[in-house]
């Protein structure tokens, strides 16, 4: 039996309080599983009408199960033992996570950075099978990875359509091309956005292929299924998500932590699915995801701030008096995948706004075209060079003065513009992360500096995040942008930009939609990526 459990204290059981007895009185959990479109007024109905079909995965999803370990069969006896994705937001954290929690390798090139791309594609080749998973097909970033592993599989004298597995939405664009070109296809449920997409072919394919059992992932989801569609006050659904969207004032920083569960990079993918459903008309969820150590977190006491902690299930720590709002999760994945997404929805309904769009990430997709189409826009002079980093901002959203000819005086500049009451400072860097994960420790050193909440975004993953809520969010946020220099750029097969161009304008668009908003945006690129990163962890801190 699967168990879920949500234990909401202090503000945050205050707001399941004040909440859960409408929720229920409306019936929000059956209508929402009745696949009920107005649940959001009318202005998110249009979207929401064709949403809603991930409440019903854990059934619809089934016929999956014997054809993918069809084809890992069919794979294997082609020397087959590695599985590469490519795929950007939901497409690629649903199986990051899935496969991480499994202790099955998966490798994900959620990349635009030449030197990760690269690196993911020579290694092992001649063992690996690469799926290729986007919604409309239109996503440059897949399309590109799609392109590098296409040739690259020519190259070795590897037949491509033996190796890649497409996975897109039925009719799209690339689902035709990919057909009429001899790929095999695998279709997802048209009817569910990229983030809600889990228990669709996106999350299970990739998963399935590298060696999940997928079948017992859908088996932990419907056993709770009825249970979140009950219209009772003991729905953990509706419980997680009063307390998530629903505390007064709203407590809209929402700090990420995992008290020694199984469950490995959980609040990876809840980041994204949280800031970018409800991250928009000046209002949201901001996911804060800091470490599992069991260690309280830097800013767990502050005032507009919720601890949300994934706890295994015997797991009897005492409430901490420091805490006043916290939020206690306990479940197996796939419960816990179907629990979030209902949360998610609740949240939106108690914040207003329409949890199925993400208005402000095409925003930054259309300034990097325009980049792409002028990319000497997307390289303007530093302001100055301190060693191997040049400084730059964006706009007039940050005047550095005196500053701008120092890195330590640009960056004390920059948190200076923190609010201290409201503000979080986020980093996004456009580099390798698997190369230079450990770069993510200057996250802890920031915040414990700042006393203030920091998340920490790997780009351009992170786009298709939290970059929703840094541009549709409260006007509260500071940024802190990192770039590099490849160590060699990379060349995109039948097209005419190069990944580091491409990147470069993904950087460059994205400053330009914060700064016109408003945000404060330093940017900081390292001329050299190797000196570069001394300097900016000798100034950061490395946590």
């Amino acid at each position: 039996m699967t168990s879920l459990s949500v234990e909401a204290l202090g503000a945050a059981a205050d707001a399941v309080e004040a909440h859960l007895p409408v929720l229920v009185e409306e019936k929000f959990a059956s209508r929402l599983f009745a696949q009920d479109a107005t649940l959001w007024g009318p202005e998110a109905e249009s979207e929401a009408s064709i949403r809603l079909a991930w409440t019903g995965l854990h059934r619809s999803s089934r016929p999956l199960v014997g054809e993918i370990a069809a084809l890992r069969e069919e794979l294997q006896t082609r020397g087959v033992h590695r599985i590469a994705l490519c795929g950007m937001g939901g497409s690629s954290l649903a199986p990051e996570v899935i496969c991480a929690t499994a202790g099955v390798e998966l490798v994900v090139v959620d990349s635009s950075d030449p030197d990760m791309v690269r690196s993911c594609v020579q290694d092992d080749l001649a063992g690996t099978a690469v799926v290729v998973s986007s919604k409309s097909g239109s996503t440059v970033e897949t399309d590109s990875q799609r392109r590098i592993f296409v040739q690259a599989f020519v190259d070795a004298g590897i037949d491509p359509t033996e190796r890649v597995i497409i996975v897109t939405d039925p009719g799209s664009a690339m689902d035709q091309q990919s057909r009429a070109d001899g790929y095999r296809v695998i279709n997802a449920d048209p009817d569910v956005g990229g983030r809600y997409s889990a228990l669709t072919a996106f999350g299970l394919v990739p998963s399935g292929l590298a060696g999940v059992d997928v079948g017992a992932l859908l088996d932990e989801a419907e056993v709770v299924a009825d249970l979140l569609a009950e219209d009772d006050s003991a729905n953990p659904g509706l419980r997680l998500g009063a307390a998530l969207g629903g505390t007064q004032p709203l407590r809209d920083k929402l700090i990420l932590t995992d008290r020694g569960t199984p469950i490995v990079g959980f609040a990876d993918w809840a980041e994204q699915l949280i800031a970018e459903s409800t991250g928009k008309q000046g209002t949201g969820l901001l996911p804060v995801v800091v470490g599992t150590d069991g260690a309280a977190p830097a800013v767990a006491g502050a005032p507009d701030a919720s601890v949300v902690a994934l706890v295994a299930d015997d797991d009897e720590s005492p409430a901490s008096e420091d805490v006043p709002s916290q939020i206690n999760v306990s479940g197996t994945l796939g419960a816990q995948l179907l629990l979030w997404e209902v949360a998610t929805a609740v949240a939106g309904r108690l914040l207003g706004i329409n949890p199925f769009d993400q208005p402000d990430v095409e925003s930054a997709k259309n300034a990097a075209r325009e980049l792409m189409a002028d990319p000497s826009d997307a390289t303007e002079a530093p302001l100055s060079t301190d060693g191997a980093v040049e400084i730059r901002t964006a706009g007039a959203s940050l005047d550095l003065g005196a500053s701008a000819d120092s890195l330590s005086a640009a960056v004390d500049t920059l948190l200076a513009q923190v609010d201290p009451d409201r503000g979080y400072l986020s980093v996004m860097v456009y580099l390798d992360r698997l190369a230079h994960a450990d770069l993510a420790g200057v996250r802890d050193s920031l915040e414990t500096r700042l006393g203030r909440p920091v998340t920490f975004g790997w780009g351009p993953r992170f786009l298709h995040s939290t970059g929703q809520f840094h541009k549709g969010g409260p006007e509260v946020g500071v940024y802190l942008q990192v770039t590099g220099e490849p160590v060699a750029d990379l060349p995109v097969p039948g097209q005419e930009f190069t990944l580091g161009t491409f990147i470069a304008a993904q950087a460059a668009g994205d400053a330009k939609v914060l700064a016109d908003a408003g945000r404060p945006v330093l940017r900081l690129h390292l001329a050299d990526q190797e000196e570069g990163l001394a300097q900016l962890t000798a100034v950061l801190g490395s946590g």
